[in-house]
């Protein structure tokens, strides 16, 4: 088991800030209506190993349709020159007047290239569509050293932490 500090963010505005779309990648971002289970499963070990995610890691199929299928998840992937290059998933309806990026992340390859504060801008936007009085989020000590800094650059706050222990990804 890893130990990890978890940080609990909110947005409470939409906001006014815009991103540019990377010019170097011919981009894609699509919403991936009923998900297959294989693709999920593809996307979630390769954007989440390096990060020890492991929520959905071990459900069977029935269990794991169950979750990624219902009407108030929404899962988006963005492809670069093709290739899947990373996701997001937003739940709403959970809480009253929430809307959860519940996943957000890019395949290792294609980190450090200069498309996760744009992709996350559009998680924030995207998740600004279903109206909510505010937006959450969380990371925690294992995720990207980056992910912190820049979800509170793009408006996020803190609100709360935890200790956790997670199991590795070997």
């Amino acid at each position: 088991m890893l130990k990890t500090r978890v940080t609990h963010l909110e947005l409470t505005d939409r906001p006014t800030q815009s991103v540019p779309t990377p010019v170097s990648f011919k981009l894609a971002i699509m919403r991936a209506t009923r998900i297959s289970l294989p693709f999920y499963r593809f996307l979630y070990e390769q954007v989440g190993k390096p990060h020890h995610w492991s929520v959905h890691r071990h459900l069977d199929d029935k269990a794991l349709a169950a979750i990624i299928h219902r009407d108030n998840v929404d899962i988006h992937v963005l492809y670069a020159d093709g290739s899947p290059a990373g996701f997001f998933e937003l739940v709403t309806g959970e809480e009253e007047g929430v809307t959860e990026i519940l996943y957000f992340g890019l395949i290792p390859e294609f980190q450090g290239r200069g498309l996760a504060r744009f992709f996350l801008n559009e998680a924030i936007s995207t998740a600004w569509m279903s109206d909510p009085q505010k937006v959450i989020i969380e990371t925690n000590t294992l995720d990207s050293p980056r992910a912190l800094q820049m979800y509170q650059r793009m408006g996020f706050h803190p609100v709360s932490f935890a200790e956790a222990e997670i199991e590795a990804w070997v």
